[in-house]
């Protein structure tokens, strides 16, 4: 696959209390390996190559387990906040020059049960310079913030989710490195903003995914993850 994925994994992970006092929310324990093994391995898996993680909150330990990447069969450079946590769209600004012109982003606390090639398939045939992979919700897992309507994204909206969407951000998304060179390089902004002002502007393409999201940015959500690796490997 010829894309690049960055792994946004910067945050101070609040969410998780004191389990993420003193490690990065990605070297949490899932199951016997740290997260971010299992999201590396995953990506190698689905034949990628090349991750550049953007770190910031305890970083340098993400870096010394990781390393270069080869024990995952994967290349991996590194990108960082800095002393002011950039948000997710500011983490990706600086990691453009290691990125190229398209690449995947991944959230760092997210693991998905999707086809990358297909994404990457659907990214190149939209012509849109950002697609957002998306799956119906009705607010199951979190509050549903995309209107998703015969096979397009007419709005998505973090910040203010209509009642009349179903669908979720499921996690993955596909950017051209167009829509940031142009952002400011010192200040935080949000990915999700992004999204929104490409959703209004019709150019953010959607891809409809039918397997759950599992993600470990919640207390429950990290119970779910544990035991989801649990079953699997049980079953191997």
């Amino acid at each position: 696959m010829s894309l690049p994925v960055a792994i946004l994994a910067g945050g101070l992970s609040t969410r998780l209390g004191p389990l993420t006092k003193a490690i990065p929310k990605a070297l949490i324990d899932v199951a016997g390996k740290p997260f971010i093994a299992r999201q590396l391995d995953y990506l190698r898996r689905q034949g990628i190559s090349r991750v550049v993680l953007c770190l910031g909150h305890l970083g340098e330990q993400v870096r010394e387990f990781v390393g270069d990447g080869a024990a995952f069969g994967l290349e991996v450079s590194y990108s960082w906040d800095g002393r002011l946590l950039m948000g997710t769209g500011g983490a990706l600004k600086r990691a453009l020059p290691l990125l190229g012109k398209h690449f995947f982003v991944l959230y760092g606390d997210s693991y998905l049960l999707v086809d990358l090639g297909t994404v990457e398939r659907g990214f190149v045939e939209s012509g849109k310079p950002a697609l957002m992979t998306v799956l119906r919700n009705d607010d199951q897992w979190d509050k549903s913030n995309v209107l998703f309507r015969d096979g397009s994204i007419i709005e998505y909206n973090k910040r203010k989710p209509g009642a009349e969407m179903k669908h979720i951000d499921y996690g993955l998304g596909v950017l051209s490195a167009s829509l940031l060179e142009n952002m400011p390089a010192d200040s935080p902004f949000d990915l999700a903003d992004i999204y929104h002002d490409l959703s209004a502007q019709g150019l953010l393409a959607g891809l409809e995914v039918s397997g759950r999201f599992y993600e470990i940015g919640s207390l429950i959500g990290l119970a779910e993850t544990r035991e989801y690796f649990r079953r699997k490997e049980k079953k191997a």
